[in-house]
Order: C-alpha cells, then sequence, then structure tokens
C-alpha cells in the first residue's frame, strides 16, 4: 500500500483502534487482520470497543436526552394540521404490490452463492434450473395486510430504537477532523435527499469495521464534500496533508476497483460508485460518471436490491436493518437513474416493477432531527432558527416524483425517437395530471410557494425538491410549445406553466442563495436554475419586441450560474450554451450586471435586497459570511404573474420557433475541462 494511503488509514484512528491500542492509549496503525503494533507484541488483535462505565453512563445520559427530544417533536408534530396524516402516508401500499402473488409462480426469491453473497439469478442463467421448487418467498407474498402490517410496526420500532442508540453514540465517537466536519457536510446536504448511505449502519460499523463500512467508502464520502468545504476556513488548513482532499478522490478511485477485482458486491461498494458518479457530473466528466452510475445498476441487480427483500428473500435471511438498507438502496438508485439521464439528455435504466422494493422508509427517525446548515456563518451572531429535518417524507416525495419524470423521459425525450405524436400528447395529459396530484398531496412543510416565501430558507434538501417538481413540469410542457402538429393548435396553459415553473425556479433559488450563499448548491438545484434559464431564453427569442422583464430573469440566472461555477464546474458548459444563443440574437446583458467597479460592500447590498423584498411583502434572512457577493438585486423586482397573459401572437410566435432537440434540457457540449482540484 502506498504511503499516502497508509497515512490516511493511520489518521482514521476511531474507526482503526484496535482493543490493545486503545487500553494502551497509543495510535493504531489499523491493519488487518492484526495492527503492527499487536503482531510486533504478539498480542491478539481485536477490533471492538469496551465500554468503561463513564463512557456507559455518558451514554445512557445521551439517551435519555435524545428519547426527551424525540417526545417533543412528536406532540409537536400532533399539533400541527396535517402532519399526522403525512407521517401515515409515508409507508404507502403500492397498487403494484396487489398484483406480486400472481408472479409467485415464476419468481424465485434470492439465493447465497458459493462466496457467501446474496444474488439473484433467473430461470435462464447457469445457476437455476426451470424446475426449481423453492417457493419460499411466496409464504409471505400471500400473508393478508394485517399480517404484514403488524410486522411492519415491530420492525419499525427496532429500526428507530436502534438508529437513535447509534446516533448517541456517534456523538462520544472520536472520529478525528477533517473526516468528522466533512461527513458531516454530507449528512447535511446529501443524505436528506439522495439517502446514499445508512447512516446508523455506517456509524456503528465504521467504530467495529463491520459489513457496511469500507475504507473506500470513507474515502468516498470526504471526496464528495470536500468541494464544498475547501474554501471554508474552518477546515482549509487540515486539508491540507490530504493534498487539499485530492488524496481521498484518488483512494476512493485505487480502492473501488480493488474491491470490483475480487468480485464480492457490497453496499459499501455500491455507495461509493453513486458517490463518485455524482462527485463526476458536478465536474463535467460525463463518461466516468455515466460507468460508475452503470456498475452501482449493475451491482443492485446482481445482490437482488432490485427485488423486494422483505417478501422474497428465497432461502436467504435478512434482519430488520439488511431489509432496511436494501429497500433504501434501490430507491437511491433509482432516484440518481432519472437524475444523471437527465442530466445527460439518455434514456433512464431502472425501472420499477411489482417485485421492487415499496417506497417504505420503516425507520423514520431523521424525520424529527433538526436540521442546521453545517459549515455556515452569520454575521452578528444571527443563528439559522431550529428547523425540523423531515428529511424521510421529502426522499420518499422525491420518489414518487421520480416516478412521475422516469415516464416522462421515456415518453418525450427518447433519444430514438420512437413515440408517436399520439404518445406524446397522452403523456403530456396523464403526467400533468399526475404532477397535480403529486403537489396537492405534498404536505404544507414540503411546499415553498413563490407567492408567499418563508422569511428563512427551508433546509436545502426541501428547496431541490420544490425546484425539480417545476424542472419536471417545463420539461414536460416546454415541447409542446414548439411541437408543431397540424391536427391541434399549442395550448396557451403550456406556456403559463413554463414560465409561471420558471419564475418560481428563480424566486425559490434566491432564498436559498440569500439564506447559504452558493457554496452548497448542489447539481441538481444549479440544472433547475439553467432549466429556467432556458425558458427565459426562448421567451426572449418569441418576443416580437425586446421583452425587458424575461431579460431581467434570463439576468439572474445567468448571473447565479456564474457563481455556482466553482462548485460546480459543469455548469461552465451550459453557461457557454446560453452566451452563444445569446449572440445570435445579437442580445447583450452586461448592462444588467453589477460592474466591478462599483459594487457595493456585501452590506449595502444586503440592505438594498431587504429593501426589495421589503416592497414585496416579504423578509430576508441574513448573507452568511464569507459567501460570493449576491445577484444584482434590482432584477429581483416583479416575480408576479397576475398580470402574464399569452396573447395570439406570442403564442404563434412559440410555435413557430425551430423545433427543440430532444435533449434540449439537458447539459450539452461536456467540453468544460475541469481539474483535479475541482474534485
Amino acid at each position: 500500500m502506498s504511503s499516502a494511503s497508509h497515512s490516511a488509514k493511520a489518521t482514521k484512528k476511531s474507526a482503526f483502534s484496535c482493543d490493545q491500542c486503545r487500553k494502551r492509549k497509543v495510535r493504531c496503525g489499523g491493519e488487518q487482520p492484526s495492527c503492527r503494533r499487536c503482531t510486533v507484541r504478539n498480542d491478539t488483535c481485536m477490533y471492538k470497543l469496551s465500554p468503561t462505565l463513564s463512557y456507559t453512563e455518558r451514554l445512557e445520559n445521551k439517551v435519555k436526552d435524545l428519547e426527551a427530544r424525540l417526545s417533543q417533536f412528536q406532540q409537536l408534530d400532533s399539533k400541527q394540521n396535517g402532519t399526522k396524516d403525512s407521517l401515515s402516508s409515508l409507508h404507502p401500499w403500492s397498487p403494484d404490490e396487489k398484483s406480486s402473488s400472481d408472479r409467485a409462480e415464476t419468481f424465485k426469491g434470492l439465493k447465497v452463492d458459493d462466496k457467501g453473497a446474496i444474488t439473484y439469478h433467473g430461470t435462464t442463467s447457469f445457476f437455476q434450473l426451470p424446475t426449481s421448487t423453492d417457493n419460499g418467498p411466496f409464504d409471505s407474498a400471500s400473508s393478508d395486510k394485517s399480517d404484514l402490517t403488524a410486522e411492519s410496526i415491530g420492525r419499525r420500532e427496532r429500526l428507530v430504537r436502534n438508529a437513535w442508540e447509534q446516533r448517541a453514540l456517534e456523538t462520544l465517537a472520536e472520529t478525528p477532523e477533517p473526516f468528522q466536519y466533512l461527513l458531516k457536510a454530507h449528512w447535511c446536504w446529501i443524505q436528506p435527499l439522495f439517502n446514499f448511505v445508512y447512516r446508523p449502519a455506517f456509524t456503528r460499523d465504521m467504530e467495529v469495521l463491520g459489513p457496511y463500512y469500507s475504507h473506500t467508502l470513507l474515502n468516498a464520502m470526504p471526496s464528495h464534500s470536500v468541494r464544498w468545504c475547501k474554501n471554508d476556513q474552518q477546515i482549509s488548513h487540515l486539508l491540507a496533508p490530504y493534498e487539499n482532499g485530492q488524496l481521498f478522490s484518488r483512494q476512493a478511485r485505487t480502492l473501488v476497483f480493488e474491491d470490483l477485482t475480487q468480485g464480492h458486491s457490497s453496499v459499501p461498494t455500491v455507495q461509493t460508485l453513486l458517490l463518485l458518479s455524482a462527485q463526476e457530473c458536478s465536474a463535467g466528466n460525463r463518461t466516468q460518471a455515466w460507468l460508475y452510475s452503470g456498475m452501482a445498476f449493475r451491482l443492485i441487480e446482481d445482490m437482488g436490491i432490485c427485488i423486494d427483500g422483505q417478501k422474497y428473500a428465497g432461502s436467504v435471511r435478512l434482519s430488520d436493518e439488511d431489509i432496511e438498507i436494501r429497500h433504501r438502496l434501490f430507491w437511491s438508485c433509482f432516484f440518481w437513474d432519472k437524475i444523471i439521464s437527465l442530466y445527460l439528455g439518455r434514456s433512464p435504466t431502472l425501472q420499477h416493477s411489482s417485485i421492487s422494493p415499496p417506497q417504505i422508509m420503516l425507520d423514520d427517525s431523521a424525520e424529527t432531527e433538526l436540521w442546521t446548515p453545517h459549515g455556515i456563518v452569520y454575521p452578528d451572531n444571527v443563528e439559522y432558527p431550529p428547523t425540523q429535518a423531515h428529511s424521510i417524507s421529502c426522499f420518499t416525495r422525491m420518489c414518487r416524483l421520480s416516478e412521475i419524470f422516469n415516464r416522462i423521459l421515456i415518453n418525450m425525450y427518447d433519444p430514438l425517437g420512437r413515440n408517436t405524436e399520439a404518445d406524446i400528447r397522452d403523456c403530456v395529459l396523464k403526467e400533468g395530471e399526475n404532477l397535480k396530484v403529486w403537489w396537492n398531496d405534498l404536505p404544507n412543510f414540503l411546499q415553498i410557494e413563490a407567492k408567499a416565501l418563508p422569511p428563512h430558507c427551508p433546509p436545502s434538501h426541501i428547496v431541490t425538491l420544490n425546484c425539480l417538481y417545476h424542472t419536471f413540469k417545463i420539461l414536460l410542457y416546454r415541447p409542446m410549445l414548439s411541437h408543431r402538429s397540424k391536427q391541434q393548435a399549442p395550448d396557451p396553459n403550456h406556456l403559463v406553466e413554463c414560465v409561471s415553473s420558471a419564475t418560481t425556479i428563480i424566486a425559490i433559488f434566491d432564498l436559498f442563495s440569500r439564506t447559504f450563499g452558493y457554496g452548497y448548491c448542489i447539481l441538481s438545484l444549479s440544472y433547475s436554475v439553467y432549466t429556467a434559464a432556458s425558458m427565459f431564453l426562448l421567451q426572449i427569442q418569441a418576443a416580437a419586441s425586446p421583452d425587458e422583464q424575461a431579460m431581467n430573469r434570463l439576468a439572474f440566472c445567468i448571473q447565479s450560474l456564474e457563481r455556482i461555477t466553482s462548485y460546480n464546474p459543469v455548469i461552465g458548459s451550459s453557461l457557454q450554451l446560453i452566451t452563444e444563443a445569446l449572440s445570435k440574437l445579437g442580445i447583450d446583458l452586461s448592462s444588467s450586471r453589477i460592474s466591478t467597479s462599483t459594487k457595493e460592500s456585501q452590506e449595502d447590498v444586503a440592505q438594498i435586497i431587504n429593501a426589495v423584498y421589503e416592497d414585496n411583502g416579504s423578509e430576508t434572512f441574513y448573507l452568511p459570511s464569507g459567501s460570493n457577493e449576491p445577484v444584482d438585486p434590482q432584477l429581483l423586482q416583479d416575480l408576479a404573474l397576475e398580470n402574464f397573459e399569452v396573447s395570439p401572437e406570442t403564442l404563434e410566435a412559440f410555435s413557430n420557433l425551430h423545433p427543440m432537440d430532444p435533449t434540449f434540457g439537458s447539459f450539452q457540449d461536456w467540453n468544460y475541462t475541469s481539474t483535479q482540484e475541482s474534485q
């Protein structure tokens, strides 16, 4: 192993200290199966944590404190309108599950192979005879619903209790910096929306080197987080020994291929590949991003994670935690499959079926946690107000939304153009209605209304959920604006929906950037701003005379994307596309921007923004210390749509625009040159 690798491992004290080294209070190298010190002393080397009496007392006190806080949140939830109903709806019975028993005669369930790994093979494979009589899983499939519900309640109680215990242990763990800081960044800004890593299992196994932890995954998580944190003064000086974070990235890539070479599929390997795919997406490395995601999707199929591990376990014995992790990981992959297909303008891979894991997250302990914007410091001792995370409900609603968008991608953005005019129009009608139902069913605590923005921005994952909803609406209706049909004229409501959603996106994003700055803007949120910009660009192109309002909104998008580029380099290619389009139209938006020589101080700009939002009947939050300078506040005026009307001339202009490319919404021409520093 390289010296860099050895150094990285030696530093991870809490994950690699054996029992003997803990007792001697000396640094443990973490070598396997026996550390160097124990080998020299000829001692038995065991990696476990033997708690002292004081340690146990601290743990018990922490558990009591967490239980008290949980009880307070539950009492608060019961008083909020609709909260109880919305939480109970997090565990719906999918209609597809009712027909799962019909497949019992042909589906055989999971198996353990000769290497001890869980896997699945169909009847056409080398590994299963078509005359197999292994029908074990279908006894549970045919059980009545009440029995399954009772069993689920017991599983939920065990999982939630374990999750709170692990959170208490996590607070007492001796995770060294910069790992602790970077992991907190992951739990705050990435985990609630994408749910790549099940936190209780990871943090526990990081202490005992269990199956849901790996050195590879531990390198991948900070590797993904470091691009947002490396400019943070709190942590930047601690990244120097790790080559400013490049060591994590290099180690993750090296170790993941060692894992794959061994031929053992594991949950941490899948999670690592998903994180590497997301990291490469942001850097603009489309080939690497596509390959990493593809390997992750292949692995979950090889491991049988695409199959409901509770109903179709076959001869495999899965624990409550195993089932929970496998279900979560399937839907994480399902969601990421749609997002990366969106980014690259390609067809999605994973599909949901009657034997797929249900959208049921039994461990909803993260729902009532407090969410704070990790790493952000506000001036004048201002603190972000206590805010409930609602991360489980956000993730499950995101999964349902991704199912709708999956059908939009298949029916309207097929790169091979296999859909007829009737297919496209049928998709617009059905999925438009499904989007309305989804939004109406969304709990109030997850909705952000552009007409009544809150004074403080909700958590990042809730912001992204709302922006992606409006992004999907634009992608559903935008092709119809220039979709030439001899049978039907363009619908003016489609244009209203697109402009309304684009305007809502920039209003919500402005609230996000004013509260959190630009440093923690994930790529999905950046894509939403880019999609809004594309809509305003079409407005300008279709206008008979200069549309000042549309140009101001487009200028807002451009300024925002320019500030995001240093964190998501791929945005550079998108900005280039917009700039080239404006150049062809002979439009220069530079006059709408704050010139470098006349920029106000951050305090002055904050006052201007406050004034603008007070005029609109809203409030604002303080700008984070050290954040990029905000967008020209004058561009934020008049975001209302009450006076927006679609004239016959405007509609005709849109219908005569050059037909859009099927992949118009994707990040095209990934020519942006990324460096290792951007990763």
